[in-house]
C-alpha cells in the first residue's frame, strides 16, 4: 500500500496520469515503450523499467550497495537516491519504476545532498579498518565515499560493535564492518537455495548472521565474498596474503568439474594467490563453486617437480629428463601394438590427448581409454549427441519440464544446478528425479530409484510420461555416474527412448529443441570422446598390457594387481596422487594454471586455459613431454609448436578449436534406433549417484585432494554433522 501511495503522490505532483494497473510486467504494458528523460536526455524504455536501469541505458552509473542485477530488489541502502523533477523528495532508483515524461536528475544539488547524508549514516558505525582490511583497493564503500561522500562527519557518539560469526573455514567475517545491504542473505536464499543467513534485531541492534553459530552449509558459499560491498565477508585462505594491485590477473577456465566455469587467476611471484569468477552468461554467469575458488592451494602441495625412476630396490628416485625419457622410450621399443595401452585422467587437456593418441597410433595401438565409463553398446560414443548436454547449460532456463536420472547436479555440477534452481524459481520449471532422494535446493517429484521407473516411462505407462508428453520444451538429463553401472548401456537406451518419445511429441512446435542430455563430472571426458578414446578401462583390465601409460589417471581404476608381473607403468601428471606410486617412470606435467590448453565442457563448448604461472621445478607442458618422448623413441610426432598441435586437433575433430562455440549434435533418432538393436537388460539395483554429500564434493581430483583448505572443509562438515547427531 505504501508503494502505491508513493506512485499516486508522484503522479499527482507531476500531473502525470497513474497507470490503470500496477502490474508492471503485463504483456500489454511491455508492448509500448515510454519516453523518460535522464538529465534532460531522452530515452525510450519498457514500462516497469526502474529509474536505475533507465539511467544505465544512457550510460549514467547510479551508486548502489544493496542492488545487484541477479538478486531481488531490497531497496534498503538508499545510496541510489535521485531527484525526480517536481517530486517532493528523492526516490530510491533501484526500486522505483519510471513513468512517462519523468525527468530524472542524477547530478542535482538535492541528489548530491541525499547521497552525502546516506554515506554519512553508513560511515557512522563503520570502523577505520581500511589499512588492515582485505577489501582495501576493491571496496565499494571506499570508492563511493570518495566519489559521493562528504569531507567531514557530524557523528560524535560511540561506534557500534558487533561480534564476528564463525561460518566455516572459507568465509571470514568482521561483522562490525557490515552495512546491512543483505546481499549475502538474498544470495543464500535465492541463488544457493540455503537459508542459513538472516538478520536478528532491529535498528542499531540489527545483525546479519546464522542465528545460531553454524557453518554456511553451501557449495557456493564463497560467492558472498564477491557480493559483499565492504570488508564484512572476506576470504579466510586469502586473508592478509596480498593486495589486489600487487597481483597479475589471467583469464582462464576451471577444470575441477565438467561445467568449464570462466575464472580469473590472480598471481604474485609465481604463486596463485586466489581465483575469482569471470562473467560468462552461457556457463557460470558470475558465480563459481567453492572447490573452484578455494582448491588452488592444492596446486603447490604434493607436486611432481622432477622426473623419477624406480631403482633396483623398488624406490622412486629423482633423475634427469634424458634418463627418464630414455627409460620410457626403451619400454616402448620392446612392445607390439596390442601390448601397450593408455588411460587418460579427468584433468587431461585436448592437446596432450591428441599427442598421446598419435604416439600410440604410431605403435599400432588403439588401446586408448578414459577413466570415466560410457556405454559403448548401440551407437555408443560414435554419435556425439549421445554424450553431450545437448540442450546447453543456459538452455535449462527455456525448459518447462526436467527429468533428472541418476544424478545429483548440486555436487556434480553446482553451476548447472543454480541454473535449474533459477528456472524453477522464476519460470516455474517442473522437476522430477529418478534415483536417490537428495536435497537439490528446489522441490521436485521423486519418481523412485528403481530402474523399472525408466521402463515404465519409456513405455508410456508411468503417470509422469503424460507430463513429458504435454511439455513444450522437456529436458531429460542422465548423470555420467549412473552410466558406469553394469547395465549402463540399458540405462542409456531407456533414457534415449524416453527422450525420443518426448522429442517426437514437440516436433511440430519446437523442431530444434533437444531433449536428451548427459551430465559429465570430469573436464577431459568430452574432448577424449571427440578424439576417439574409448570410455572406460574394461579393455585394459580384460587384456592387461605390458606397458601402461597413465596421463594424469589417479582414479585407481587400474592398479598393479590388474597388470601382469613385470609390466612397465609410465605416469605423467602434476600431482603425486594415487597413480604416481605405482609407476616405473614419472614424467612431471603442468597443472591447468601453468599451460595454455584446450578443454571441452559437458555441453561440447571448447574453451582455453592460459598460462598464469610457470610449472614448478622441471615440470613441463604435457604435449611437449609426449612430443619429446616420441623423438627419443624415434617415432617423432609431426608438430613442434602449440599452433601445429591445434592444427592437428582441427584435423581430428574441428570443433575442438572453435573456441567458445557449441558445436551442435543432432543424431538422436539414429542413436535410438541403433540402441534398439542391442539386447539390454536393466539390473534390479537402485539408481544411485555416487556423490550425495557436501563432504564428498570437496575432494574429487588430485588438486582438491592436495588442498589443505578442502581438507578443513571436509573436517568442518563432518564435525557439524556430528554436532547435530550428538547434541550435548
Amino acid at each position: 500500500m505504501q508503494r502505491i501511495r508513493t506512485l499516486a503522490t508522484l503522479a499527482k505532483n507531476m500531473k502525470t496520469p497513474l497507470p490503470a494497473t500496477h502490474q508492471i510486467h503485463t504483456s500489454a504494458a511491455a508492448s509500448n515503450a515510454i519516453e523518460v528523460f535522464v538529465d534532460g536526455q531522452s530515452v525510450m524504455v519498457e514500462p516497469g523499467t526502474t529509474v536505475l536501469q533507465a539511467c544505465e541505458k544512457v550510460g549514467i552509473q547510479i551508486p548502489r550497495f544493496c542492488y545487484h542485477d541477479r538478486l531481488s530488489i531490497a531497496g534498503n541502502c538508499r545510496m541510489c537516491l535521485v531527484e525526480i523533477e517536481r517530486a517532493p523528495k528523492p526516490v530510491a532508483a533501484c526500486a522505483m519504476p519510471v513513468m512517462k515524461g519523468w525527468n530524472i536528475l542524477t547530478n542535482s544539488e538535492k541528489t548530491k545532498k541525499a547521497r552525502e547524508g546516506v554515506m554519512e549514516f553508513l560511515l557512522a558505525n563503520h570502523p577505520l579498518d581500511c589499512p588492515i582490511c582485505d577489501q582495501g583497493g576493491e571496496c565499494d564503500l571506499q570508492d563511493q565515499s570518495m566519489m559521493f561522500g562528504s569531507d567531514r562527519s557530524r557523528f560524535t557518539e560511540g561506534k557500534r560493535a558487533v561480534e564476528d560469526k564463525n561460518i566455516g573455514p572459507l568465509v571470514k567475517t568482521i561483522m562490525t564492518r557490515c552495512i546491512h545491504c543483505t546481499r549475502c542473505i538474498r544470495f543464500g536464499s535465492e541463488v544457493a537455495g540455503v537459508d542459513d543467513l538472516g538478520t536478528t534485531g532491529r535498528g542499531s541492534d540489527m545483525q546479519v548472521g546464522t542465528y545460531i553459530e553454524k557453518m554456511f552449509h553451501s557449495e557456493l558459499s564463497g560467492n558472498v565474498i564477491d557480493l559483499c560491498p565492504v570488508g564484512a565477508l572476506t576470504s579466510k585462505p586469502y586473508s592478509f596474503t596480498a593486495r589486489p594491485w600487487e597481483t597479475r590477473k589471467t583469464e582462464s577456465v576451471d577444470v575441477l568439474d565438467a561445467v568449464g566455469s570462466n575464472i580469473v587467476v590472480s598471481t604474485r611471484g609465481g604463486e596463485v594467490m586466489r581465483i575469482l569468477p569471470r562473467l560468462h552468461e552461457d556457463i557460470n554467469e558470475e558465480w563459481i563453486s567453492d572447490k573452484t575458488r578455494f582448491a588452488y592451494d592444492g596446486l603447490k602441495r604434493q607436486r611432481l617437480t622432477q622426473p623419477m625412476l624406480r631403482d633396483d630396490q623398488g624406490r622412486l628416485v629423482p633423475c634427469g629428463w634424458e634418463e627418464a625419457l630414455g627409460r620410457a622410450a626403451g619400454a616402448l621399443h620392446g612392445v607390439s601394438g596390442s601390448e601397450i595401452a593408455a588411460i587418460a585422467g579427468g584433468l587431461a587437456d585436448a592437446e596432450s590427448l591428441v599427442a598421446l593418441k598419435d604416439l600410440l597410433n604410431k605403435l599400432d595401438s588403439e588401446s586408448l581409454c578414459t577413466e570415466e565409463i560410457f556405454p559403448m553398446s548401440g551407437a555408443g560414443t560414435d554419435l556425439r549427441s549421445n554424450y553431450l548436454l545437448n540442450t546447453s547449460i543456459a538452455g535449462v532456463e527455456e525448459a518447462d519440464v526436467l527429468l533428472l536420472v541418476g544424478t545429483n547436479p548440486r555436487y556434480e555440477a553446482p553451476l548447472f544446478n543454480t541454473r535449474i534452481r533459477k528456472s524453477w524459481l522464476h519460470n516455474e520449471l517442473q522437476v522430477a528425479v529418478v534415483g536417490t532422494k537428495v536435497d537439490l535446493t528446489y522441490t521436485y517429484e521423486h519418481l523412485g530409484d528403481s530402474p523399472q521407473v525408466l521402463k515404465d516411462l519409456a513405455s508410456g505407462t508411468h503417470p509422469f510420461a503424460k507430463v513429458l508428453a504435454a511439455a513444450k520444451k522437456p529436458m531429460v538429463v542422465v548423470g555420467s555416474a549412473v552410466l558406469q553401472r553394469g547395465d549402463g548401456a540399458a540405462v542409456h537406451a531407456a533414457v534415449s527412448a524416453i527422450a525420443q518419445t518426448a522429442r517426437l511429441a514437440i516436433a511440430g512446435a519446437s523442431p530444434e529443441w533437444k531433449v536428451l542430455n548427459v551430465l559429465h563430472r570430469v573436464a577431459s571426458q568430452v574432448a577424449a570422446l571427440d578424439l576417439g578414446y574409448k570410455a572406460g578401462v574394461d579393455a585394459v583390465r580384460k587384456n592387461p598390457p605390458k606397458v601402461l601409460y597413465l596421463l594424469g589417471a589417479d582414479g585407481e581404476t587400474v592398479t598393479r594387481a590388474h597388470l601382469p608381473k613385470g609390466s612397465f607403468v609410465i605416469y605423467q601428471g602434476h600431482h603425486g596422487d594415487t597413480g604416481a606410486p605405482m609407476a616405473d617412470v614419472i614424467l612431471p606435467g603442468a597443472a591447468y594454471t601453468e599451460k595454455t590448453a584446450t578443454y571441452v565442457n559437458t555441453e561440447g563448448r571448447a574453451q582455453m586455459t592460459h598460462t598464469a604461472i610457470t610449472p614448478p621445478g622441471m615440470a613441463r607442458e604435457d604435449w611437449k613431454i609426449i612430443r619429446a618422448l616420441s623423438e627419443v623413441a624415434e617415432m617423432t610426432l609431426p608438430y613442434d609448436s602449440l599452433k601445429e598441435v591445434r592444427k592437428r586437433l582441427a584435423e581430428v575433430s574441428p570443433n575442438l578449436v572453435r573456441y567458445n562455440d557449441v558445436e551442435e549434435a543432432n543424431y538422436f533418432t539414429q542413436a535410438t534406433e541403433m540402441a534398439k538393436l542391442v539386447n539390454h537388460e536393466l539390473l534390479n539395483e537402485p539408481l544411485q549417484p555416487p556423490q550425495l554429500t557436501l563432504k564428498d564434493f570437496y575432494m574429487t581430483d588430485s588438486i582438491s585432494r592436495a588442498s589443505q583448505t578442502m581438507a578443513k572443509c571436509v573436517k568442518a562438515v563432518s564435525e557439524g554433522v556430528r554436532a547435530v547427531k550428538e547434541p550435548l
